[in-house]
């Protein structure tokens, strides 16, 4: 089953020119998806004047994607990777926007907490806190799926990961929200109050690190640790350092609690698919990247043109924004056999956008993958079903493409 509706305009009976995939309120009301369809179709390569975000290029073809996320050359992460333009009086800077060398070296600093022989280590901690949270849910009464397990398993790991202190971890995700929910990028939170939590943000872990700048990183393997003693990482001024804990909290947070939340919409969507996994557990490590896909948790990322460029038939000038709309790639019929379809077995599910491609693909893909494969084997070893009770309340936003409310029922075996 297609998860696609359609509210408000018919995009196919617009003028081609008039069609803005950057507005919001596309996501939240889940009816973007004919407006990439149709640019695919038409006009993969699209140029818009945004009111909010000014003029920019769409990029909605997964191959088109692929070839200009490999040109770092001319198509660069500095500019920043949202549509939205940065305060030059509140400038954040982390290793996603970035070009080569700078970005390889702050990268690399913080890459070992996800290396194979640590999720090893991690994988009993997520199990054991997954049954904890999954053992403690309300059964036969309605809650919000959304607090009570893709935040709270998310933002345990996080709080795991830095080091943090686990009494006040939800503060991780206040932060991770309203990092991406700035009235500049068309979410809810004025940029005041926004600022206001970053710098919040900041003095917390400005305490962190100069508590653990002399700590030994063999002994003490959380993300500050690395960071403060790393010689490449160690002498970033404030808000660069706030631009990478930003990036590392989001990137931890986003794609594994949306994707949670979507799966469990998407297996209450399409239950042949739910009963065909509740009979072989074989197929979650397939079920899983199949629901990243088809989540598709950031929806875009953006890149700046260097120089003139010839693409696909149009000239995207320098300093232009180019928009790589993940989300639309990861649906495009020319690469993926039934991208509209929620498939559980598919082959090679792990061909798709929704980490990236080349020097920027996500770190933490393996984190994200372990994390959902768990919560799933734990799920499906407790639960006959789980039921969505009413439609699920959207982020408003056009980059983070996630959930505030999912309300379920669920049902033991």
């Amino acid at each position: 089953m297609s998860e696609a509706v359609q509210i408000g305009p018919n995009p196919y009976e617009m003028p081609l020119e008039d069609i803005n995939v950057s507005q919001a309120s596309l996501f939240q009301t889940n009816s973007h998806w004919q407006y990439f369809e149709r640019l695919r179709r038409e006009d993969p390569v699209h140029y818009f004047n945004d009111p909010l975000f000014g003029p920019y290029w769409s990029i909605t073809r997964f191959n088109d994607i692929m070839d200009i996320e490999k040109n770092v050359q001319q198509f660069s992460s500095e500019g920043g990777i949202t549509l939205a333009d940065r305060d030059e009086s509140f400038k954040t800077v982390n290793f996603i926007s970035l070009d080569p060398p700078r970005h390889d070296v702050q990268r690399k600093a913080v890459t070992g907490v996800v290396a194979p022989t640590n999720l090893a280590k991690l994988e009993p901690i997520i199990r054991e806190r997954a049954a904890r949270i999954l053992d403690g849910l309300p059964v036969g009464e309605p809650f919000n799926w959304v607090d009570l397990v893709s935040i709270e398993l998310t933002t345990q790991m996080l709080a795991t990961l830095f080091d943090f202190p686990f009494e006040d971890r939800r503060k991780l995700t206040y932060w991770s929200d309203m990092a991406t929910s700035g009235a500049r990028a068309g979410g809810p939170t004025p940029e005041p109050v926004r600022q206001a939590a970053l710098l919040e943000c900041l003095e917390v872990f400005t305490g962190l690190w100069n508590e653990r700048v002399n700590r030994d990183p063999a002994d003490h393997f959380d993300l500050i640790t690395m960071l403060a003693n790393n010689p490449d990482t160690r002498n970033m001024d404030p808000m660069e350092y706030l631009g990478n804990l930003i990036l590392l909290i989001v990137g931890g947070n986003d794609t594994t609690r949306n994707s949670i939340s979507g799966g469990i919409y998407f297996m209450d969507q399409n239950p042949d698919q739910f009963e065909r996994v509740k009979a072989d557990h074989s197929l979650i490590p397939k079920m899983v990247p199949e629901v990243i896909r088809y989540q598709t948790p950031l929806a875009y990322m953006r890149r700046t043109a260097t120089e003139d460029v010839e693409f696909r038939g149009k000239t995207i000038r320098a300093g232009e924004k180019v928009a790589l709309w993940y989300v639309s790639g990861n649906r495009d019929d020319t690469v993926i056999d039934r991208p509209d379809e929620f498939i559980v077995d598919r082959d090679n599910p792990r061909h798709h956008l929704s980490f990236g491609f080349g020097i920027h693909r996500c770190m933490g893909n393996r984190l994200a993958e372990m994390q959902l494969r768990i919560i799933w084997e734990e799920i499906l070893a407790r639960f006959d079903r789980i039921e969505v009770t009413g439609e699920p309340e959207r982020v408003q936003s056009s980059f983070v493409k996630g959930y505030t409310e999912l309300p379920v029922v669920v049902h033991r075996r």
